[in-house]
């Protein structure tokens, strides 16, 4: 692995696998900008770190407002003299509702944060990595099993992360000229907030509703500085983490 005192932006650090990632990544070295809409989640986030959190700053940050993730990256350069990896991370979701019920607001705000988000954070990156000496960097989205495999009434959800894997190879494929790497992980019931339902049951493809198992989500922390510790001329294009028993092969 390379070295860990890399400049890193990650955005939904505030809770969740965000957390989770920043929290590790500070633990083993690297300097973490934390990026989400609440200042305050992300200075819990800052204070959960004890004696690393002087290697983070918190950035108060909207994802789908230019103006915003251009300061963000400002910040984030200004602080640590360069980026090094960016951890598109930011997500929500919308309610489990029949395709044709969806609100077209909860359609707008997930494609909003999920797509666009991510989309203007990695246009951000790219122009800051391109234009550091020594130019380069690298660009590790999130990507969800929803990425391959819908869960049901989850169309605005799963079109994002299907949309993800697009931006991944186009990010990837762009990146190249500037010596910059893109890869994916695809996250299968990390145990956060978010999936703390799954244990009670959750709707399956066949109409029954089941429970699903989880795992700690410090493993996928783990992957994550796996893929961001590597060397520039080595990437992860896409791995998948995942509950060994969940419901995912043989989905629908």
């Amino acid at each position: 692995m390379g070295e860990t005192n890399k400049s890193v932006i990650i955005t939904g650090a505030g809770s969740g696998i965000g957390r989770a990632v920043a929290l590790e990544m500070l633990r083993v070295g690297f300097r973490v900008t934390l990026a989400g809409r609440r200042e305050d989640a992300l200075q819990q986030t800052a204070s959960l770190a004890g004696d690393t959190a002087g290697n983070a700053i918190a950035v108060p940050t909207d994802v789908t407002d230019p103006e915003s993730v251009e300061k963000l990256f400002q910040q984030a350069a200004e602080t640590f003299g360069r980026v090094d990896v960016l951890f598109n991370n930011a997500g929500v979701s919308a309610p489990g509702v029949l395709l044709e019920d969806v609100n077209y607001s909860d359609w707008k705000r997930v494609v909003d944060v999920n797509l666009t988000g991510a989309f203007l954070c990695t246009q951000q990156a790219f122009r800051q990595m391109k234009s550091q000496t020594p130019a380069g960097g690298r660009i590790i989205n999130n990507g969800s099993v929803s990425a391959s495999a819908p869960r049901p009434d989850s169309a605005s959800y799963t079109a994002t992360k299907h949309a993800i894997t697009g931006l991944t190879k186009s990010t990837s494929l762009d990146g190249r000229k500037y010596n910059i790497a893109c890869g994916q992980i695809d996250i299968g019931n990390a145990g956060t907030n978010m999936t703390s339902k799954m244990s009670a049951g959750v709707p399956q493809a066949n109409g029954t509703m089941a429970p699903e198992p989880t795992i700690d989500v410090r493993h996928i922390a783990e992957a994550v500085i796996y893929m961001a510790g590597l060397p520039l001329d080595a990437n992860v294009q896409f791995m998948t983490v995942m509950a060994t028993s969940m419901p995912l092969v043989g989905r629908g």
